[in-house]
Order: structure tokens, then C-alpha cells, then sequence
């Protein structure tokens, strides 16, 4: 039994830390778990009408999903929770499917959640947590931007007290400002002054749990003056108790058609949780385990998906909150869930009374944090192209919605890391002045280049998408040198050359012998060797061994030809930078 505990400790961590809790973190894990719950109520209950779902469904989400994720996060401050993309995601996805049948909705929303939790495991189980970084963070910018663009789009017309528009982004914002005619005078007031105490609560309580307050501050207003008389929607009933645990009932079918929705709810919940514990790691000089969160949600969606939740992953904002409210360890989830727990079982029907323009300004306030501008500000300064993607990103979920959205910010991070991989730099080297050492010239003009001699050193491995363009950068450097008779190739920084890649080598030193220019190959690593060595290059390279460097091959071509470099060459050192 003894061997078989790290084992299971590492599949549920909370085994191996709970061993070492000290009783003096309860009081601050006790406290962090009530902040934490506060956060949690009014986000679920926000991102289930940003799904189309009643109320109920986000309190499940967030109370299934937190019993469980605890045990098996790697991360101490992560907080599982339901996401304003997410909701989004599948409120725009799921609307069609369901044809206006709400418990159908709330049965594919749930299978949905099923479906991530068992994408998840398998991807525990082929330990492919590292597929999180093929998303890159200009994507997820320009993504977020434009889900939070599309998410006020939606909550603007409860705001102000209207029924809102469907369809686009664009078709949405049409409707908003050709109704304003119909605003709600009542509404638009509690609607403002609601989002005035959360900006405030903002700026001057960070990090507190405003949210609450807002919700209880509005059931009391539309309690006290009729609201609900006056026009106002209220949140309407929430039923009390837990639902049944159970399977979703849907159609084998529907499956199929669900899983491009899955797929897109578990590419933005792991990169989401990916990059929460990976901010945690690096600020608390802790281990993270990205494979070990997709267990962490496939657990959690396992339970939402027979608790009649919808998909949930880990949220930024409230784990901040866990974390600046003094959480020691993940217990903080289960305690959170717990008091939700309570709610659920005997204050639900309090909920009854919250004004819809008050949730909609709760929703508005997160949306605030998805879009960033100074992000976007910074990519424009920095790197017009990476503004570019993020902005192709943001246009692609305005104008073909959030599936397609995420979708397109999925394709363009693989395109991207594809022209790159495809495009490696290769240097060009010269000679640091008065020493016989080499480095890239294009970073360091003042170096001299030797006569006859082209060298270039190749920063990546050779594969067989990038070997054609490393091919055309030699001829080009060599063309640029007309008297050129010694091409010297620098893999010292290339791991691995594949078997196209050394093919190509041999065509390159073919068409450099044709043209009586040499071709030495130094410096590469023993499989590299091994391989060129097994193709057959050994001659045509120029022999290949481990012991010549950039500076013995041109110090022997200057010999050869009687080149004088002065005596401060000689007497330097034989090295690379």
C-alpha cells in the first residue's frame, strides 16, 4: 500500500498536502472561502443568463464544479468557476440546437460539460497539457476584446430596460441603438447606479466582494419600491434544493453536434487555467502541472455535467480573489462551495427579486476586464504584425461569432507558430574586431566579414519545413559574395537535422561544388553527426568531427590562400561566442 500512495498522490494532490495542513491556515482559508463565495453567487448567476440558462444552472456550476477541482488542482489559488466566454460560447451555440426548449438547452448545456470533462481526461491521460501554449496570448487578446465587445452588445439592452436584438455583434448593436426610444427610466436608473458602486467598489475596495453586496442592495430597492410594477424585470424564481443526479438526456446524435462546442469550451478553459496557475507558480516560486489541470477539469466537469451545470474552467478574477483574500491551500474551493451549498438548500428563493438591469451591470463589470487596452495599446508599439493577429482574432468572433471566433484565434496561433518555425533565423557571421571569434553581423555591423568567406550559423533544428528556406538564405548570402570560395555552416545551435533536412545538405554542397565554392560543416552535436554521417556526408561536407570551429576553418582557408588578418587574429582565442 506504502508504493501505491505517491502514486495516487499525484494523481490527487490534495492527499499529499493535506498531510502538512497546519490548524493556523483554517482562520485564513475560512475567510478566503466566504470572499470567495461572495464572488462566486453573482458570477454564476450573470454567466447563466449570458448562456441562456436560468439562474440555477450558474449556482450548480460553481457549487459542483468547487466540490470536487480541490483534490485534483496543482495550483493553490486557482478557482473553478463558470466564464463570461464560456457562457457566452455556449449561449450563442446552443440557442439554435435547442429550438426554445429550455429543458432540452439545459440538457445539451450539461452533456456539454460531459463532453469537455472527457476531452480533458484524455488529454490528462496522453499528458497533453503542453498544448495549452500553441494559443498564443496575442490570440487570447485580440479574443477576449472581441467576446467582451460582443458580451456588452448583449447586456446593454437589460441595462437600459429593453428586450435585446439576436444574431451578430453587428445586428445586436443596430438593435440597441435603434430601440433606446423604449428605455426604461426605472431600470436604467438601478441599472447605473449599480454599475456606479461596482466601479467604485473597483477602485477603492479592490479585491472585496462589491459584487455581494450589489445583488442584496438590489433585491432590497426593488423590494421597497415595486420596481417589478414599474416595468423592471426581476430574476424571476430560482428553485430551492439541489437538482437530481443524473445523465443529460439527449439524443445520440446530438453528440456529433456538440463537439465542435466542447472542443471550444476546453481549448478556453485550459489555456485560462494554464495561465492562472502559471502566474501563481511564477509569483509564489511554486511547482505547477499543466497536465495535472486537466484532470483538475475534467473532474469538476464530470460533476457539473450530472449536476445540471454547463461547462466551467478556471476564473482570473476570482482566483485573484482567492489568492489577495489569504487562501494557504485549494481547501478555500471546497469551503466556498460548501456555503454556496447553504444557499442553494435554504436562500435561493431570495433571489427572486434581483433586478435584471442590476445583473446586467454585473456582467457589464466583468466584461470591462476582458478587454484590455493597454494590451492592445502595447502590441501596437511593440510588434505591428502580433496587433494584427490579435485584431484578425477580435473581427473573427464580431463577425463570424464565438465558435468560429475561437476557432480562427486557434488557426492563426498555429499559422503563426508554423511561419516561424518555418522562417528560423540564420546568421550571418563576422569577425569580432582584434580577436578570431564570430558573431551575427547583422547585430553587430562593426564586425568584419573575411574575404571569400560566407559563414552562417543556423539557430534551429533542421526539419524538412524549414531546410528549403535555410537553403535559399545560404545561395543568397553566397550570391552576395561573388568571390566566394569556403561556405562554413555553424550548427552548434541546430539539436536535430531529419533526414529531408540532410538530403538537402547534400544538394546544397552539389550546387556550391559546381560553382568551386567548398562546403565545411562545424560544430554539430553527435546526432547530428550521426546522421549526416549515416547519409553519407562525411566527404561532401567537408568532414564532419567534432573538434574543428568556425575560427580553425578560416584560419586554415587564410593560410591556404596567404590572407594577412594581423597578429591580434592568431593569438586569440579559438572559440564561439
Amino acid at each position: 500500500m506504502k508504493s501505491q500512495q505517491p502514486v495516487l498522490s499525484r494523481i490527487i494532490p490534495a492527499f499529499g498536502w493535506i498531510k502538512s495542513y497546519e490548524p493556523t491556515w483554517l482562520p485564513a482559508d475560512l475567510l478566503a472561502g466566504l470572499t470567495l463565495a461572495a464572488y462566486l453567487l453573482p458570477a454564476g448567476i450573470g454567466d447563466a443568463s449570458l448562456a441562456g440558462l436560468p439562474p440555477q444552472a450558474g449556482i450548480y456550476a460553481c457549487l459542483f464544479s468547487g466540490l470536487i477541482f480541490w483534490l485534483f488542482c496543482s495550483s493553490r489559488y486557482t478557482a473553478i468557476t463558470v466564464t463570461s466566454a464560456i457562457s457566452l460560447l455556449v449561449g450563442s451555440s446552443l440557442g439554435t440546437i435547442a429550438g426554445g426548449d429550455l429543458p432540452r438547452f439545459e440538457a445539451l448545456a450539461a452533456c456539454t460539460a460531459l463532453l469537455v470533462a472527457t476531452i480533458a481526461f484524455i488529454g490528462w491521460l496522453v499528458r497533453a497539457g503542453a498544448v495549452v501554449n500553441f494559443i498564443s496570448e496575442t490570440v487570447l487578446t485580440g479574443f477576449k476584446a472581441g467576446v467582451a465587445l460582443y458580451l456588452a452588445s448583449t447586456q446593454l439592452p437589460k441595462l437600459f430596460g429593453y428586450k435585446g436584438g439576436e444574431g451578430s455583434f453587428w445586428r445586436r448593436s443596430e438593435h440597441f441603438l435603434v430601440h433606446l426610444k423604449d428605455t426604461n427610466p426605472a431600470a436604467l436608473a438601478i441599472g447605473l447606479a449599480a454599475l456606479g458602486v461596482l466601479i467604485l467598489g473597483k477602485i477603492f475596495l479592490k479585491n472585496k466582494p462589491v459584487g455581494l453586496f450589489v445583488v442584496i442592495g438590489g433585491i432590497l430597492v426593488a423590494s421597497l419600491l415595486g420596481l417589478e410594477a414599474r416595468g423592471v424585470k426581476m430574476l424571476g424564481e430560482v428553485p430551492q434544493g439541489l437538482p437530481p443526479l443524473t445523465i443529460p438526456a439527449v439524443h445520440l446524435a446530438d453528440l456529433n453536434t456538440l463537439l465542435p462546442l466542447a472542443i471550444a469550451c476546453f481549448m478556453l478553459g485550459a489555456v485560462e487555467t494554464a495561465a492562472i496557475g502559471r502566474m501563481f507558480a511564477a509569483k509564489h516560486r511554486q511547482r505547477f502541472d499543466s497536465n495535472q489541470e486537466f484532470l483538475g477539469l475534467a473532474a469538476a466537469n464530470l460533476a457539473v455535467g450530472i449536476g445540471s451545470g454547463f461547462p466551467v474552467s478556471g476564473g482570473m478574477s476570482q482566483s485573484l480573489v482567492n489568492e489577495s483574500g489569504g487562501a494557504h491551500t485549494p481547501l478555500t474551493g471546497l469551503i466556498a462551495s460548501v456555503l454556496i451549498l447553504v444557499v442553494t438548500l435554504f436562500l435561493s428563493s431570495t433571489l427572486h427579486n434581483l433586478p435584471q438591469p442590476v445583473l446586467a451591470a454585473i456582467v457589464l463589470m466583468a466584461v470591462a476586464g476582458l478587454f484590455k487596452v493597454s494590451e492592445l495599446r502595447h502590441l501596437w508599439r511593440a510588434d505591428r504584425s502580433e496587433f494584427i493577429v490579435a485584431m484578425a482574432a477580435l473581427l473573427g468572433v464580431l463577425g463570424s461569432g464565438l465558435l468560429r471566433g475561437v476557432l480562427i484565434g486557434a488557426v492563426i496561433s498555429l499559422v503563426q507558430l508554423l511561419r516561424r518555425a518555418s522562417h528560423p533565423h540564420v546568421a550571418h557571421l563576422g569577425r569580432i574586431p582584434g580577436t578570431n571569434r564570430f558573431s551575427d553581423q547583422e547585430r553587430n555591423p562593426n564586425n568584419e566579414s573575411v574575404p571569400g568567406v560566407v559563414i552562417i550559423r543556423v539557430e534551429a533544428s533542421l526539419f524538412y519545413f524549414n531546410v528549403e528556406f535555410i537553403h535559399h538564405v545560404v545561395l543568397e548570402q553566397v550570391n552576395r559574395v561573388p568571390e566566394t570560395k569556403l561556405v562554413v555552416l555553424d550548427l552548434s545551435t541546430s539539436p536535430h537535422v531529419d533526414l529531408q533536412s540532410a538530403h538537402t545538405l547534400s544538394v546544397l554542397a552539389e550546387e556550391l561544388t559546381a560553382r568551386e565554392i567548398r562546403l565545411q560543416v562545424v560544430e554539430a552535436r553527435s546526432s547530428v553527426r550521426d546522421r549526416l554521417r549515416a547519409e553519407g556526408l562525411d566527404e561532401k561536407l567537408g568532414g564532419i568531427n567534432r573538434f574543428r570551429t568556425v575560427a580553425q576553418v578560416v584560419e586554415e582557408f587564410e593560410r591556404e590562400h596567404h590572407a594577412v588578418t594581423g597578429p591580434s587574429h592568431v593569438k586569440a582565442a579559438l572559440t564561439l561566442p
